[in-house]
């Protein structure tokens, strides 16, 4: 698995071949869309509202969007923080960790995780958080059989949709 940072155009557009797997890779996890309802209709994922959607998470201070590809095909997408909006949270942030649908049970969301794991600490890093939403039963199942654990509950900053937040300590 290679994994490289969102190219951008100088305009800050996003290419239109990539742009077109990034939709198909987004509509391909309709029931967590229609679990988070970051997308009106989860059913009819559009590019443009793919554009918006990675726009916005670029727009946080110390974001990047990782692309994740396999043989060629891109078969993951990984949005990282490296600090949260709050000064008292001292680690980075995994905002959002998504694989193709018609790739899930061949680890590529594992080996994902590991890679975006490796980076922070590589950075230095020691420990990591994410959250999840609730009735996201599949994603606390992933993420805790990878090591993190629940540390907190509450509503998550940009909608106030309530989340578990977990954490990994990340050794050498």
């Amino acid at each position: 698995m290679i994994l490289q940072p969102l190219p951008l155009s100088p305009e800050h557009g996003l290419p239109g071949e990539l742009l077109t797997e990034l939709t198909a890779l987004y509509a391909s996890q309709r029931d967590f869309h229609a679990l988070s309802g970051d997308f009106p209709d989860p059913d009819d994922i559009r590019p443009e509202q793919v554009a918006a959607a990675l726009a916005d998470e670029l727009a946080h201070p110390g974001a990047q969007v990782l692309l994740a590809r396999g043989a060629g095909t891109l078969v993951g997408i990984a949005v990282t923080l490296d600090h949260h909006p709050d000064p008292a949270d001292p680690d980075p942030w995994i905002g959002l960790l998504m694989v193709d649908a018609a790739a899930r049970r061949q680890g590529h969301g594992r080996r994902l995780a590991a890679l975006v794991e490796d980076r922070f600490r590589e950075a230095g890093r020691t420990g990591v958080r994410l959250a999840v939403l609730d009735g996201n039963h599949t994603g606390l199942a992933f993420w805790t059989a990878l090591g993190y654990t629940v540390v907190d509950h509450r509503e998550d900053r940009g909608r106030g949709r309530p989340c578990a937040v977990l954490r990994k300590e990340l050794g050498r």
